[in-house]
């Protein structure tokens, strides 16, 4: 079947493909979101919103994403969980607030406003946290949400969207085959579902990225801001291997939701005990108390990462019709909306908000369909 005046097909109904179709949908376009509801790293991730500075186009996207975020944040219903908690950069001791002083100015540089905490005042901050911290670096501008109800409410929010609960199986151009058979036509075709993604466009450089999260009973008032331990951007960012880094955060219901590990080359999506473990005890080592708090619920989802870390946003230089919004790894929640935005204005020949050049799909595919992927 062809579907009669849709502008866009977006495939991926998670919260970067929701941020895109509710963007076009914003410009008045006729969107169709196609989704089999399967589940993705919408569902299982932390939802932080933070400003990660890895490098200047990580930044720069997360910084305009909040933003975006926090633009919206008043008209949010209670369930997207929205809170401008703000996030304190911990460091473990003197030798880190260096890092943290360094970190500073970096978003400093960028527009992003932040603070350094001495121990004595970290303390009175977060009294769960050991004592002994050299002090840390708070983000006020850094929040949270939850991403399910966020992603459905930004699919809600405006006319023009239409959600099939369906699963695409092939893409030809801006044609969409889903598994009952029927093809959907418009004028583009959006991929914006994760690591699936690759089984559409197998020549995507994309790598699933295990991650484990674990969050426990109701304590409120335990936990009042987003806690990072400083050396997490270096095992977010790690390439191989297993990791583990100290995240936790505070969620609206008094919950306190814990990180966070990143594996490679794995797509068990089954709990490993001893990465579980290996977690957690780096949890306590910042939050002693924790281990005499209840865990009621683990599980693990997968992140989708290109070479660089970066999304791929723009249209796939060896497929006209078909756009990319793919790549996000732990900052899907994060950059959605900066995402959707840059995706919008290169469809309709604007100049886009930030440097587009760091995300374009050009710098890992070819113009040749039968080549795929650069190495």
């Amino acid at each position: 079947m062809s579907a009669a005046g849709t502008d866009v097909v977006v495939i991926g109904a998670g919260i970067v493909g929701a941020a895109c179709a509710h963007e076009f949908a914003q410009r008045g376009l006729r969107v169709i979101v196609v989704d089999d509801a399967s589940g993705g790293a919408t569902g299982a991730g932390m939802g932080h919103l933070v400003a990660m500075d890895d490098n200047a186009a990580e930044l720069a996207l997360s910084h305009y994403s909040i933003e975006l975020w926090r633009a919206l944040s008043g008209e949010m219903p209670e369930g997207c969980a929205y809170r401008n908690c703000g996030t304190l950069w911990l460091a473990a001791d003197a030798h880190e607030m260096d890092l943290a002083r360094a970190k500073q100015a970096t978003l400093a540089a960028h527009g992003v406003a932040g603070e350094l905490i001495d121990a004595a005042t970290l303390a009175r901050l977060e009294p769960m946290l050991r004592p002994g911290l050299g002090g840390a670096l708070k983000i006020p501008s850094d929040g949270i949400l939850y991403a399910p109800a966020t992603a459905n409410w930004l699919l809600q929010r405006v006319p023009g969207i239409t959600l099939r609960r369906e699963r695409a199986v092939g893409v030809d151009g801006a044609s969409v085959t889903l598994a009952s058979g029927d093809v959907l036509r418009a004028q583009r075709v959006v991929v914006a579902n994760g690591v699936a993604a690759r089984t559409l466009l197998p020549e995507l450089p994309l790598r699933p990225k295990k991650g484990h999260l674990l969050i426990t009973d109701r304590y409120p008032g335990r936990v009042a801001h987003q806690l990072v331990e400083l050396g997490y951007a270096a095992s977010a960012h790690a390439s191989d291997g297993t990791s583990v880094a100290f995240n936790v955060q505070p969620r609206p219901t008094g919950q306190l939701l814990i990180g966070s590990s990143r594996q490679f080359d794995t797509e068990d999506a089954r709990i490993e005990p001893p990465v579980l473990a290996r977690m957690l005890r780096r949890a306590v080592g910042y939050l002693p108390d924790l281990a005499e708090l209840n865990g009621i619920r683990a599980w693990t989802g997968f992140r989708s990462a290109s070479p660089d870390g970066l999304p791929l946003l723009g249209e796939h230089p060896a497929r006209p019709g078909v756009w990319l919004a793919v790549g996000h790894e732990g900052l899907g929640v994060t950059t959605a909306p900066g995402s959707a935005r840059l995706v919008a204005a290169l469809m309709a020949g604007e100049r886009p908000p930030i440097d587009i050049e760091p995300y374009l799909p050009g710098r890992f595919l070819t113009t040749s369909p039968v080549a795929g992927a650069l190495s």
